[in-house]
């Protein structure tokens, strides 16, 4: 495993390295630009070809603009929790500490992380966040190179208000990373958390995912997230979006899809 000032110095170079192609070389897709703009939606999404290296995708300048995680930051929180011992396993059954009457009902029952990370059920990984600490999670955080790695002080609250923010550019490093095992993390751990976001299996691809909706049920910043292993190579993505009524918010994965096929690497 990379020491922390490896694993930077390995980010930075990345970003060094990357960051030309990408002001130069950055593919806008067609189909894609023409599938968002279809749907009126202020939006970005971004491939990576983690074998390539290079990013194809639709509005290219949103794709760098950061944004609050919101749930998508559960992939993180459940690599640090798993890699400090917060938790043993992704099927030790947490306590639910949440209100009585929760945003989704389903979430006020004690669970594990593989079954809260599919309902995405927030007061189990603030409980998680609560047990991980403060300077382990600010550690864990900055160790991931997660996108401005500022977790202010509610070390429950961060990835939901702020002030951590990352950009779809970002994301799609982290996802391919985890996707490839190299993360400055627990390999265990890694290999773990790729097992509870795997949405959907066929015989030629695995697609793995996480949604997430700042501000959930009001306006705000909408996410999906994730990655595509097909043919032994790896292709993540990041879909952000504006959500302005709860209607808007199953475009996340119908639009994220669409794209997704458009671009050849699902279905």
């Amino acid at each position: 495993m990379l020491t922390c000032n490896q694993y930077i110095l390995r980010v930075l170079v990345l970003f060094c390295c990357l960051a030309p192609a990408w002001l130069g070389a950055w593919e806008e897709h067609e189909g894609v630009r023409t599938l968002f703009e279809r749907e009126e939606v202020n939006a970005t999404f971004v491939l990576l070809d983690a074998q390539t290296q290079t990013l194809k995708g639709y509005n290219r300048e949103r794709a760098h603009e950061r944004f609050i995680p919101a749930s998508t930051f559960k992939i993180a929180n459940a690599l640090i929790g798993l890699s400090v011992g917060a938790v043993q396993s992704v099927d030790e059954v947490l306590p639910y500490t949440g209100p009585k009457e929760p945003f989704i009902a389903a979430w006020a029952e004690d669970m594990a992380l593989r079954e809260a990370m599919g309902l995405s059920n927030v007061p189990i990984f603030q409980e998680l966040a609560r047990r991980i600490g403060h300077r382990r999670m600010a550690q864990g955080v900055a160790m991931l190179g997660y996108g401005n790695a500022r977790i202010g002080a509610a070390v429950d609250r961060f990835w939901l208000d702020g002030p951590l923010e990352i950009s779809a550019v970002e994301q799609s490093i982290f996802l391919a990373a985890l996707a490839q095992g190299e993360l400055n993390c627990s390999k265990a751990a890694q290999s773990a958390v790729r097992d509870i976001v795997l949405l959907e299996q066929t015989q030629k691809a695995k697609l793995y995912g996480k949604t997430g909706w700042q501000n959930a049920p009001g306006s705000g910043v909408g996410w999906w997230v994730g990655w595509v292993e097909r043919q032994g190579r790896v292709y993540a993505f990041a879909l952000n979006m504006q959500i302005n009524t709860p209607e808007d918010a199953p475009k996340r994965q119908r639009l994220g899809r669409a794209a997704l096929e458009l671009m050849g690497v699902w279905q």
